[in-house]
């Protein structure tokens, strides 16, 4: 497939925010190499924060099994040196740049954490669901926000973690867009056209193939083009290099006056688990287990304040995202309001199966999972709210 090069700089998840990234890492991983770095990949949370590396999108996996026995020596390590503090830190994927992450920002600024009894010191992030798991067994933070592909792929290479939360439980940030001048008016136009996607195996990928098949197309149909990030596509979009591209929030808010959305998933796609919250699966010492819990309940805060209260939500995510005010807005705006068969963008906490059994079959698509997945040993639901414990 074609290949779009471009100046601009991703920020995680495959994507790009369209901004140049000013963060300063703390720690930083080594290259993307066959030989999986355990240094976690990160920043702290409380201003704008992202990750610099260039990673795809959804690979999001450990490398190889023998990079899971580096990363638990590497716990034990990070235990020894830095005791308990290390435990009040938690890892969410690309965490200050996509929108998953958003109710952690309105958790830390409003104190939900401390009211829950959870003393979240900092929140590391870091680009790319594999990346992240790796930062949570190196640093040993005892929960993670991360992409449900990542988990499963771990799981089958023998990491001992568990599925606690279910945290964004549709793709609705995601709309395919085309200049407003385009011809193309609907996804049947698209056949015979460029259609952008972020990288092989990304959800980007699959999501692509899901939309094609909604306005009955094929993958053959279209020219399928490699952008290498969501404002890489943006850039080909402009310059003609595809015709169309995939365009998320909160990307989508900066620049939907600029573009025209023909496909937008929430209308065309059903619900499809796109991250989760993990833990590990055993050895949770009592204290560790009231903070998981904890965290669990201060973002369900944060989600109900959010919903109340969008445009103060959207002021704060300006600030940790380096966003301007009215965009956040838009942005938090949209998610908020967004149901996709009467699915919210932003869950609670509580387990939809259904949603991860399609994130299952929508990885499998593009190679990205492979083999059977026991999705019920997957899952722990000890430390959610009695009234979330139930399995929908």
């Amino acid at each position: 497939m074609p290949t779009v090069s471009s100046r601009w700089r991703p920020c995680g998840r495959g994507r790009t925010c369209g901004r140049r990234s000013t963060a300063r890492p703390i720690w930083r991983a080594g290259g993307r190499s066959s030989r999986a770095s355990c240094a976690p990949d990160a920043i702290r949370a409380g201003a704008a924060r992202t990750i610099t590396d260039k990673t795809e999108e959804t690979m999001h996996r450990l490398s190889t099994p023998q990079a899971l026995m580096r990363c638990a020596g590497a716990a034990v390590l990070a235990l020894a040196l830095q005791g308990a503090a290390q435990a009040e830190e938690i890892v969410v994927s690309n965490y200050g740049v996509s929108a998953n992450g958003m109710p952690f920002a309105v958790a830390m600024a409003k104190g939900f954490f401390k009211q829950e009894g959870a003393n979240v010191t900092g929140i590391l992030t870091s680009a790319g669901g594999g990346t992240t798991l790796r930062n949570m067994l190196a640093g040993n933070a005892p929960y993670a926000e991360v992409n449900p592909n990542a988990v499963i792929a771990a799981a089958q290479q023998g990491a001992d973690i568990k599925i606690v939360s279910d945290n964004v439980l549709t793709v609705a940030e995601f709309v395919w867009a085309v200049k407003k001048d385009s011809p193309i008016k609907s996804v049947r136009d698209l056949k015979g056209r460029k259609m952008g996607y972020t990288n092989p195996r990304s959800t980007s990928q699959a999501l692509a193939t899901l939309v094609l098949q909604s306005g009955g197309l094929k993958t053959e149909d279209v020219e399928l083009v490699k952008t290498g990030g969501f404002g890489e596509g943006v850039a080909a979009l402009d310059t003609g290099l595809v015709d169309a591209t995939p365009i998320p929030e909160p990307l989508w808010s900066k620049y939907r006056d600029k573009y025209r959305a023909v496909a937008v998933a929430q209308d065309m796609l059903p619900p499809i688990a796109n991250v989760i919250g993990i833990a590990a699966g055993s050895g949770v010492s009592p204290e560790r287990e009231a903070f998981i819990k904890g965290v669990i309940r201060a973002r369900r805060l944060a989600v109900e304040y959010m919903e109340k209260h969008p445009d103060e939500s959207g002021d704060i995510v300006a600030q940790v995202y380096n966003l301007e005010p009215a965009v956040a807005r838009a942005a938090v705006r949209n998610l908020v309001a967004s149901r996709t068969s009467g699915v919210p963008y932003w869950g609670p906490g509580d387990i939809h199966m259904d949603g991860l059994k399609r994130a299952v079959d929508v990885q499998k698509m593009v190679g990205a999972i492979k083999g059977d997945v026991d999705l019920d040993k997957l899952i722990d639901t000890r430390y959610l709210p009695d009234d979330l414990k139930k399995v929908k």
